[in-house]
C-alpha cells in the first residue's frame, strides 16, 4: 500500500513545488493583481485546474508564495548556527547573510513591497510565520546576551530592533537602487558599490552593538 502511494505524494510535492517556483516569479514581476494564473501554468508545467486543486485560488496562491519566501530565509539562518559562532562573528555573518541573500533573491524584497502593498494581509495571523520570526528575534537575542556576558557588546539592546535594522540597511538600499542612482549619480549596483555597501553596513551593526571605548 506505502510503495504504491508514496510516488504519487511526492508527484504531489513535486507539483506544488513547481508551481510555487513559477509563482514566487510572476508574483514577484507582476504583483498580485497584475499577475497571470495562465502564465503560472505554463511556466510551471501543471495546468490551471491543477493549480486551482492545491491553491484554491490567485490569492490563497500568493499567500503561499509569502509564507515560502518567509520561510526560505528563516531556515536558511537557522542553517548558520549562529549559537556555534563567536557573538561579533555571528552579528557578521548576520549582516553579511541577509545582504547576500538580498542580491541572490531579489523576488524577496518585491513580494514584500507587493504585500506590504496589501496591507499583509496573507501573513496577518500566519502562526507559521509568527513562530519562524519569534525563533529569530530569540535567535539574535542570545547573540546579544552572549555578547553582553563575554563584554564585548553593551548591554540593553533590543533585539527586536536589531532585526529590523540589520533587514533595513540591505533592503533600503537595493530597493531603491534605481532612483537612488539616479539621484546619487552612481550605480547602486557595480560590483564596487556593493562591496563598498557591505563594508558600510558591517560597521554599522558594528558600532551598534559594540562595547564604546572609553575616553
Amino acid at each position: 500500500m506505502g510503495e504504491k502511494t508514496t510516488p504519487r505524494v511526492r508527484d504531489a510535492e513535486a507539483t506544488k513545488a513547481d508551481i510555487l517556483a513559477a509563482a514566487r516569479i510572476e508574483f514577484a514581476k507582476a504583483g498580485l493583481s497584475g499577475a497571470r494564473v495562465d502564465k503560472i501554468a505554463e511556466q510551471s508545467g501543471a495546468n490551471k485546474r491543477m493549480i486551482y486543486y492545491y491553491f484554491e485560488g490567485k490569492e490563497q496562491l500568493f499567500a503561499a508564495v509569502i509564507e515560502d519566501a518567509y520561510t526560505n530565509i528563516r531556515g536558511r539562518e537557522q542553517a548558520l548556527h549562529f549559537d556555534e559562532l563567536e557573538p561579533i562573528e555571528a552579528i557578521d555573518q548576520l549582516v553579511r547573510f541577509t545582504w547576500e541573500y538580498y542580491l541572490a533573491v531579489p523576488e524577496f524584497i518585491t513580494l514584500v513591497n507587493s504585500e506590504n502593498l496589501h496591507l499583509a494581509k496573507h501573513v496577518s495571523g500566519n502562526k507559521t510565520l509568527r513562530k519562524l520570526q519569534k525563533n529569530y528575534v530569540d535567535t539574535v537575542a542570545g547573540i546579544l546576551e552572549r555578547g553582553v556576558a563575554a563584554g564585548v557588546f553593551r548591554p540593553g539592546l533590543d533585539a527586536t530592533q536589531l532585526c529590523i535594522t540589520i533587514a533595513a540597511i540591505g533592503f533600503y538600499y537595493l530597493n531603491n537602487r534605481h532612483t537612488g542612482a539616479a539621484l546619487f549619480g552612481f550605480s547602486f549596483t557595480s560590483k564596487d558599490a556593493l562591496a563598498r555597501r557591505l563594508e558600510f553596513n558591517l560597521d554599522t551593526i558594528r558600532r551598534l552593538v559594540l562595547v564604546k571605548p572609553g575616553p
